[in-house]
């Protein structure tokens, strides 16, 4: 027997084991490769499903249930504006008065009553000044009496001395009564200036009287409205110290607007500048001015600085009242006849891009994410430049945003 090519079967049997069990050992590794790989596409397949169905349901598609408030894409207009609050006041108002003292005789308007200038609308009992003009008249009389008389004590006084200077010169009288004479003229002239005096004094008073006896009757100083009623008829009005107020009348055809302009915002106003305001009973209704004044002095209230900010307006048809509350805007910038969204609707990514976007339902139901691109725009209404055409439908609000506030949504800087 040749032993050295002599193969044992036990041998052969256990090769055989080892090289199958070395197979399949190779088999076993490449299996758990495999294993190992699906393992990882599948949980890398969990990890992303729940970050993709996130952003399908916060772009795309809105959530079951949830209602939503669409708007369409319009053209309109956008309005960039200073607001404040305001008062209606006249641009003319006078306080009409009396000039004397006396009985309120006649008062024939009452406040509403429209009066034109020059018209009579008050009367002061004339009968105390009437009497005293009478007794100051009289005087002057009496003082026109005394002054013929000094006139003609002047000329006896100068005819004797004349008479006294021919007598001095024949030597007939003496020196001292030519002095007397000359003296007597001396007196006499005196006494005549001092009566013309007296006399003009007198014409002075009753010129004063006769213009006090027309401040008697009260007339309107110009065309307008009358306010307010400080006095009634058959009141006793005492002028002696301060002219007491009758009636105030006011112009009410031109009325002003007096807004009040916080610090903050008083620096973007413009003399000239377009303005416009709308009353509390008629928000839809605008009358439009210019600014024309900024008064320099604030008006501080609990430590709030504002700056009364004024502009005229017509009001030809009375609409306009004293007093009346205005929501006053002045005009910055404006975009007429655009694309217009509601500015609640623009939503924006996180990022350095920051681009704004909004959801456009499409007719079908779904909703599409679109980038678009926004010109003028308030706390209201955007401008539209570019990504949206007239008359889309997009998703301005939905449920949740409408409760907790949409925290995408862009800011809008005015």
């Amino acid at each position: 027997m040749d032993f050295d090519n002599y193969h044992s079967p036990i041998a052969d049997e256990r090769i055989g084991l080892q090289q199958l069990n070395a197979v399949d050992a190779s088999r076993l590794q490449i299996a758990l490769q495999n294993i190992s790989a699906r393992r990882y596409t599948v949980i890398m397949f969990l990890v992303a499903l729940p970050v993709c169905f996130y952003i399908w349901t916060s772009y795309f598609v809105v959530p079951n249930g949830q209602s939503t408030v669409t708007q369409l894409v319009v053209r309109g207009d956008v309005e960039k504006t200073v607001t404040a609050v305001g008062k209606l006041e006249a641009t003319r108002s006078v306080d009409v008065g009396v000039q004397v003292s006396g009985l309120l005789k006649t008062l024939s308007v009452q406040i509403g009553d429209k009066v034109q200038a020059g018209q009579a609308i008050a009367e002061i009992d004339p009968a105390s000044i009437e009497h005293r003009l009478v007794i100051d008249e009289a005087e002057l009389s009496i003082l026109q009496a005394q002054r013929t008389a000094k006139k003609a004590q002047v000329a006896l006084k100068e005819t004797n001395l004349t008479r006294q200077r021919a007598l001095i010169s024949a030597k007939s009288i003496s020196q001292s009564t030519m002095d007397q004479a000359n003296a007597d003229l001396i007196i006499a002239r005196a006494d005549l200036e001092a009566t013309e005096a007296q006399f003009r004094k007198q014409e002075a008073t009753i010129a004063s009287d006769r213009v006090d006896l027309g401040y008697t009757k009260i007339y309107a100083p110009f065309t307008g409205t009358v306010i307010s009623n400080s006095a009634k008829q058959g009141q006793t009005l005492n002028a002696n110290q301060t002219a007491p107020t009758i009636i105030t009348i006011a112009d009410l055809t031109t009325m002003v607007v007096k807004a009040q302009v916080s610090e903050a915002d008083i620096g973007n106003l413009k003399i000239g500048m377009e303005a416009y305001f709308t009353l509390i009973g008629e928000a839809g209704k605008r009358y439009l001015g210019r600014l024309q004044q900024i008064q320099p002095v604030p008006n501080t209230d609990n430590n709030v600085v504002l700056y009364d900010a004024l502009f005229e307006v017509s009001n030809k048809t009375g609409e306009l009242m004293l007093s009346m509350s205005a929501q006053v805007f002045f005009l910055q910038a404006a975009a007429r006849n655009v694309l217009v969204i509601p500015t609640v609707a623009l939503r924006s990514e996180t990022g350095p891009d920051g681009d704004v976007f909004v959801l456009v339902e499409k007719p079908n139901g779904a909703v599409e994410h679109r980038r678009v691109e926004v010109g003028l725009r308030n706390r209201v209404t955007a401008e539209i430049k570019v990504g949206l055409a007239e008359g889309e439908s997009i998703i301005s609000s939905s449920d949740r945003e409408m409760i907790q506030g949409d925290k995408s949504a862009p800011g809008a800087t005015f």
